[in-house]
This record gives C-alpha cells, structure tokens and sequence, in this order.
C-alpha cells in the first residue's frame, strides 16, 4: 500500500493506493493535476485549490482526499447517504460513512468508499476489481437507495453471507 500527501500553502491532497481502482475520475476532471504518465502523477500546483477540491470529489473510491490549509472548508459529506450499485461491479458509497470491523471497531470513515459487492475482493471490504476477473454480473433489478443520514456516521460493517 502506497499513502502519499501533496502539499500547497492552500490544499494538501491525499493518495491512498489501497482504495484506487482506476476510475479516472480525477484524470478526466482535472488532467493538468491528475497525469499518470508523470512522475510524480499529481501536479498539485497546476491548479488552484478550488479546481483540486472539486476533482478529488469526483474520486468514487475515497484513494483521494484533500485539506484545505487556506481557512477555506474541508470536503462535507453529504447530508444523504447514498448507496449506488455499479452494473457489475462494486457499490458506490457517499455520505457520512463510518467502515467497522467484525467486531464493530472502527476501520475508517469517511464522505466516499467503493465497496465490494462480488465477494471476491482481496482488500475486503472495499473494491479491488475482482468482479473483472471473476465474471460477476448483477441482478438487472438492483436499483440505487438512498436514506436520510442524521448527524451520526452511516456504520458499515462486515457480516457473513452466502
């Protein structure tokens, strides 16, 4: 796992390589940034802090986070959490999410996270690709939900399936 942060006097972005799946969300937002042909593939000063808030957002999987460092606000989830499956593929999560072990600890929290839904992910309980390589397919009937969040975190945690 790579955890990398890149810094202004005004936004420090954060990579997580543990939670990228390759999207391009970013890339197609905000190229100038965002260049996996370079080294290093984030060009933070490319931009302005605005323009690299507003394509980290665009990050599904939560691999990109941001501070903003000039007193403007941090990324806010979204006051409604939503849960949006991908055809054949993973569940898109957004909202105040909190990710718990087994035993109900804390994993991680955050606005964004792209959770596994094939089951055959080697980085449970998020998204690694998998369902590629095993063929997965989705029931065509799986709509998208949404639910009203209250101020608390929306907890996800792992339970045994079939």
């Amino acid at each position: 796992m790579v955890k990398r942060s890149y810094r202004t006097d005004k936004i420090t972005v954060h990579w997580n390589s543990e939670l990228c799946i390759h999207t391009a969300a970013c890339l197609n937002a905000l190229p100038q940034v965002f260049n996996v042909g370079e080294k290093p593939w984030i060009a933070i000063e490319n931009a302005g802090a605005d323009e690299i808030a507003h394509a980290v957002e665009k990050c599904p999987t939560g691999a990109l986070t941001y501070e903003r460092t000039d007193g403007a606000p941090d990324e806010e989830a979204p006051s409604q959490t939503t849960v949006i499956p991908w055809p054949n593929g993973p569940l898109m999560v957004r909202g105040n999410i909190a990710v718990r072990d087994a035993r109900g600890n804390l994993f991680t929290a955050g606005p964004r996270f792209t959770l596994c839904r094939c089951g055959a992910s080697q980085n449970q309980p998020f998204c690694d690709l998998s369902h590629r390589r095993i063929g997965f397919r989705n029931n065509p009937q799986v709509v998208s939900a949404s639910r009203e969040t209250a101020q608390s975190p929306q907890d996800i945690s792992p339970t045994t399936g079939p």
